[in-house]
């Protein structure tokens, strides 16, 4: 893949490569089909869930049982089609555009700081625009990690240094803090924590030395210290740390959501009460239900099995993702897909957490799954860096 003229190592340009759509040396033979499927497995089975835990609910379905389920579908369909257009221009082409997507992405996180933000379910994280609503920490992630790869790789594959040196990590770590200050500010604690994530795995996969593992993670712990002692946390935010810590404090209160969330789970048993005839779901006794707690759906509606199956698949695309990082023959492909396995297994790790009482309530969704255009957009985008990693890897590799 050569500019913005799809071609793959020699195959002939994009037309060529749809026309032999299934020949030995097409496209469609270098795709990565076990996390496209997977993905879509993931995010067809969300829809039914969501579908379960809004058709109900009159009070945010505006009267419409198919509400939510539409929207999840419509959400789907354009993340899709992002993956196809990131796959389409590939992560090599959109290297060139990363400071254009970075300024774009911080300019739209700082939008939230300004009037234009909106606060939803106690989160000032949002900019809502006549109907829709956007969540720019979504967005975050994705520039983030391009961002570091390309400062951390540059160098490295065009031959000059056998591995990132300090001053190209501390400039990379200063391009991370600038959205992590303003997802701070916001505060937006659950989305901090994920980029924390995020940069842990970049620095593992690219080479750098140990040292700024150790002391990014020794800042952070200082920082949580520091944001616990000045009071910069929300009083929901501490409240929802008081129940993880306390789960029997105040259980008709800032307990409940995590009291119900279990309750819903066990009643699951081994394969479920069945789809839409969860008792804790049609009762709606789960709050936010279609978003942060949509496993509940799961664990309750399809029990261990159908709870599991959606561990599975998120496992399978994390092993497949492990493997474009390890067989990508570029710095910069490998720390992209690194950047990507460590947002998607934090993310499901502390969202199935939540739900089951061993992780604090961050408002982080399941990805593929919750509810979610600004989530579904950026998950999908991330699919098709994958792929075009996957792809842009000689036959030999």
């Amino acid at each position: 893949m050569t500019g913005n003229s799809f071609s793959v190592s020699g195959y002939g340009p994009a037309r060529a490569g749809w026309t032999r759509l299934f020949a030995r040396d097409s496209l469609a033979r270098r795709l990565d089909w076990p996390i496209l499927l997977a993905a879509l497995a993931l995010s067809l089975l969300g829809s039914l869930l969501v579908f379960s835990a809004t058709r109900n609910r009159t009070e945010i379905n505006q009267g419409d049982p198919y509400f939510f389920l539409v929207r999840h579908l419509m959400n789907l369909g354009i993340g899709f089609a992002l993956m196809i257009g990131t796959l389409w221009l590939g992560h090599r082409a959109l290297r060139n555009a990363v400071p254009v997507l970075y300024g774009l992405s911080v300019l739209l996180a700082l939008v939230v700081l300004t009037p234009l933000g909106a606060t939803i379910n106690g989160q000032r994280n949002w900019i809502v625009v006549g109907g829709f609503s956007i969540q720019p920490a979504e967005f975050l992630k994705v520039a983030i990690i391009l961002g570091m790869a390309m400062m951390l790789a540059t160098r490295v594959d065009a031959g000059d240094k056998p591995y990132p040196d300090h001053r190209t990590v501390a400039q990379s770590l200063g391009l991370a803090a600038v959205p992590c200050m303003i997802l701070l500010l916001m505060p937006d604690l659950g989305s901090v924590l994920a980029m924390v994530a995020i940069i842990l795995g970049i620095l593992l996969a690219s080479g750098a030395s140990n040292r700024w593992v150790f002391g990014l993670l020794t800042v952070g712990v200082m920082g949580c210290v520091a944001i616990w002692q000045l009071h910069i946390l929300d009083q929901y935010q501490i409240n929802r740390f008081a129940a993880f810590a306390n789960p029997n404090l105040d259980p008709a209160g800032v307990g409940y959501n995590t009291n119900q969330a279990r309750i819903a789970i066990g009643s699951g048993g081994l394969t479920g009460q069945g789809l839409f005839h969860g008792s804790q779901t049609t009762g709606q006794f789960v709050p936010e239900q279609q978003t942060d707690f949509v496993f509940t759906v799961a664990g309750e509606e399809l029990g261990f099995l159908g709870a599991g199956l959606i561990i599975a698949l998120v496992g399978l695309i994390l092993w497949r993702a492990c493997r474009i990082a390890r067989d990508s023959t570029e710095l910069y492909g490998t720390v992209v897909a690194a950047g990507i396995v460590a947002w998607f297994a934090f993310q499901a790790f502390e969202n199935i957490g939540m739900t089951l009482g061993i992780m604090p309530v961050t408002g982080l969704p399941l990805p593929f799954v919750s509810y979610g255009g600004s989530s579904m957009f950026a998950v999908w985008v991330a699919v098709g860096l994958l792929q075009s990693i996957k792809v842009q890897r000689p036959m030999s590799a």
